[in-house]
């Protein structure tokens, strides 16, 4: 493939610039395993760069408070990577391998579209109310105001598996809300990000340094100093809990807000009234992106009683999953991001069956595809829910499958993991779905195919899946601040 046309600067104080000393590195295409263009590799000092034209403009412009201001802007980057969208695309796929059908949905043009939720929020958002006098046990009668403000420089690092998805899931929302932004994104998928540079120096209203882009090699001095830096206010990360921990930790130096979305081990749970072949097949779904997703639900729950006829429908259903090149828009799964995912996904799959898992499809790489890292799709069946490719999250087309009793042991099994990202529980009976579903510990949940994910709808996870929320107006709420003003209770009105 011959390299791309693809910008390779950051995109620093309003402007498109090199790294330090002009670094740079290569782009690999993770399904050719070819160079298809280069990025700028920045530096500790482009990170300072970025962060101090972050604070200044949150400082000293009026971006925190002209709400009139970011609707416009918003608007501008909106239908500015509208525009670019085609050739964005053809970039995700270039650079990420994800299949370029998922392109026309999820990892491109609903995150851009989404822009609009967030316009529509913050047309009608009230960043200001005032409070009922319940009286106080200091001082004399009051009024009181809540304010909602801008919480301040956002640091957002995201990760490659979604690069577009994520990127946007963090940026405009923290834009919205009046915040300046510093986007670190994923070595592996930069152009993701840079396009959003690109098209961001194109926007009149956008103030300099309300939105900054750096692409790196992944040297955790740079992270590092980003997230401990204490000119910065909140730090928003999407990756593994392993990273999560490092972050929280070097955040916790400056006590400064911090938002993680990590990993999952989620179940789907498929109880014993359920019409099989039509619920298994959304197993199938554990194989898009070539499994490189935290709430897909890598763990499968059947129930004792028909757990052979379940394997014998899996098995035809992972034999025929289409997966190969991801430009091929009948393929669902497309390769690993790079050859050492797809040694940690082999490794897995090793160990799943030292520890005793059958394995009943793929667990190799596929001998049909010369080149990229790809892995084929896998299917494991005997899994007791103590192995390890039944508690720690894989990361790649894998899928276990664990025998349950009853609905009761069902969500003992679903609950027994350091994580709770998200889950899936089918029934023919609504209310015994219903049931199921509000007892297991998750930040989401699935019924009988429906799909949580929505600009609307808040995301995030328990236990070591995470902390805070992403979408919605309370994922909106975690870019802001509040305050409370007491006034004398003969003061003028306060609101409105």
């Amino acid at each position: 493939m011959s390299q791309l046309n693809a910008e390779h600067r950051l995109f620093i104080n309003g402007t498109l610039v090199e790294a330090e000393g002009g670094a740079t590195y290569d782009v690999i295409n993770p399904a050719t395993e070819e160079i298809v263009g280069v990025v700028a590799a920045a530096s500790v000092a482009d990170g300072d760069r970025a962060i101090a034209a972050a604070r200044r403009c949150f400082d000293e412009s009026d971006w925190s408070t002209n709400t009139a201001r970011r609707i416009r802007a918003l608007t501008q980057l909106r239908d500015g990577l509208k525009a670019v969208s085609e050739e964005w695309r053809r970039q995700v796929v270039a650079e990420s391998g994800c299949p370029l059908a998922f392109t026309h949905g999820p990892m491109l043009d609903s995150p851009v579209a989404d822009i609009d939720y967030s316009l529509k929020l913050l047309e009608a958002y009230d960043f200001e109310r005032e409070l009922e006098d319940l009286g106080s046990p200091i001082g004399g009668p009051a009024r009181r105001l809540v304010c909602k403000e801008a919480a301040g420089v956002v640091v957002a690092i995201t990760p490659w598996n979604a690069p577009v998805q994520t990127n946007m899931q963090k940026c405009i929302p923290a834009l919205a809300a009046g915040c300046t932004v510093v986007l670190n994104a994923a070595q592996n998928t930069p152009w993701a990000a840079t396009m959003l540079g690109r098209v961001a120096a194109q926007c009149p209203d956008l103030p300099p340094g309300a939105f900054n882009v750096l692409t790196s090699t992944g040297s955790g001095s740079l992270g590092s100093m980003l997230t401990s830096d204490p000119r910065v206010d909140v730090i928003s990360f999407t990756g593994s809990t392993a990273t999560g921990r490092r972050v929280m930790e070097s955040a916790s130096k400056t006590i400064k807000r911090t938002l993680l979305e990590l990993g999952g081990k989620s179940a789907m749970i498929v109880l014993d009234d359920a019409k099989f072949p039509e619920a298994l097949t959304g197993a199938a779904f554990v194989c898009a992106n070539a499994g490189q997703g935290c709430v897909l639900n890598t763990r499968l729950l059947v129930p004792r009683s028909r757990y052979d006829e379940a394997i014998a429908i899996l098995e035809q259903i992972y034999r025929d999953v289409p997966y190969g090149d991801p430009a091929d828009v009948k393929n669902i799964m497309g390769p690993m991001i790079s050859a050492g995912q797809r040694e940690r996904v082999l490794a897995y799959i090793e160990k799943g069956k030292a520890e005793g898992a059958r394995l009943v499809v793929g667990g190799g790489t596929p001998k049909h595809l010369s080149k990229g890292y790809f892995v084929e799709p896998t299917l494991f069946a005997d899994v007791d829910n103590s192995m390890t490719i039944a508690q720690e999250e894989i990361f790649g087309p894998v899928l276990v499958v664990i025998p349950f009793d009853d609905d009761d042991d069902a969500v003992r099994i679903a609950n027994d993991s350091i994580y709770g990202l998200s889950g899936s529980v089918i029934s023919a009976s609504p209310s015994r779905a219903m049931r199921v579903a509000r007892r297991i510990r998750t930040g989401s949940m699935n019924v009988n195919g429906a799909f949580f994910f929505s600009p609307n709808a808040p995301f995030g996870g328990y236990k070591q899946s995470g902390l805070g929320r992403e979408n919605g107006v309370e994922g909106f709420e975690e870019y802001l601040e509040t305050k409370t003003i007491a006034v004398p209770s003969d003061f003028p009105r306060l609101v409105g």
